[in-house]
């Protein structure tokens, strides 16, 4: 099979997420080089999580250089019925991270008075916590 065959799924997510400036190259050494910039942080965790998914935490037959071009927040999160800034916290943090409810309440004073009333259909900055 063909590296770029086996990372096929990678790539789809790429262009799902609309990494721009993307290039794909298979060179004869067996090694499938990507390059491309992800809008941010959060996309370029998904990229990087589907390719250990497939390869392992440190694969050898990919090279990845996934630029980020907003290093300013992690992502944005549009909220959804059922939302809450807990739940939204875990879902990009991890469940170990719930309490991170009070950054993203924080970094989103603008729209947010109370941490307990969101709306469906607010888009909400998601704040980088890992400096």
């Amino acid at each position: 099979m063909a590296v770029k065959d086996k990372y096929s799924s990678v790539l789809s997510l790429g262009e799902k997420l609309g990494i721009s400036n993307g290039k794909v190259e298979e060179g004869a050494d067996g090694v499938l080089r990507i390059w491309g910039t992800a809008e941010d942080t959060y996309q370029k965790d998904q990229i990087w999580d589907a390719i250990k998914a497939i390869g392992g935490s440190n694969p050898t037959d990919v090279v990845a250089d996934i630029q980020v071009a907003n290093t300013n927040y992690y992502t944005k999160h549009t909220v959804e019925k059922g939302d809450s800034l807990s739940k939204i916290a875990i879902h990009y943090y991890g469940k170990e991270n719930m309490m991170k409810y009070k950054e993203i309440f924080d970094a989103n004073r603008d729209v947010l008075k109370d941490p307990d009333e969101i709306e469906v259909g607010q888009t909400l900055v998601i704040p980088n916590i890992w400096s």
